[in-house]
């Protein structure tokens, strides 16, 4: 069990718990009502946290229900997620930096149509960077469901993105 301090462990979460959101939601207002929602949780529950052994695990899973909840209520309509960053390796020209912007922006739309679980455990394990141990603990599974469904979500994206590149669908 540690010592969690609001200022130095949980506000610096803020912009992943942001992307989290803002993936779940796919709308910028509601991500950003979700993690201020989420902060207020987490400091109301203060007196709790020296129960926790993550505090980043505990403010991922209440962004994460907060998000659900929100967009279940509301009906968000979908909103594509597009990259605030682009891909442009030194050197490249103006058409590859094009190629690669459209690529991305494609995957971020095939990551956007699927299912909202293997949607939020692809953006966990493959944007975040977390363990599947991590991601079980989060989203209430076993580590083996994790592998599956991620395993499922990148063959899809993966067959679709083929798709159309090769036949510009």
């Amino acid at each position: 069990m540690q010592r969690f301090d609001f200022c130095n462990d949980v506000l610096p979460l803020k912009d992943k718990l942001f992307r989290l959101a803002l993936r779940i939601t796919l709308n910028r207002a509601e991500a950003e009502d979700v993690v201020q929602e989420a902060l207020i949780r987490v400091w109301n529950k203060r007196n709790e946290w020296h129960m926790l052994d993550s505090i980043e695990a505990y403010c991922l899973t209440v962004t994460r229900n907060l998000a659900i909840d929100r967009s279940e209520r509301k009906d968000v309509g979908a909103v594509e997620l597009t990259s605030e960053v682009e891909l442009t390796p030194d050197g490249s020209d103006p058409y590859n930096c094009l190629v690669n912007k459209e690529r991305l922006e494609l995957i971020y739309r095939l990551m956007n149509g699927l299912p909202e679980k293997q949607r939020v455990v692809v953006h966990l394990r493959d944007v975040e960077g977390k363990s599947y141990k991590e991601i079980a603990r989060m989203l209430n599974l076993t580590e083996e469901q994790v592998k599956v469904n991620l395993f499922r979500a990148r063959q899809k994206i993966k067959k679709q993105f083929m798709e159309i590149e090769d036949y510009g669908l």
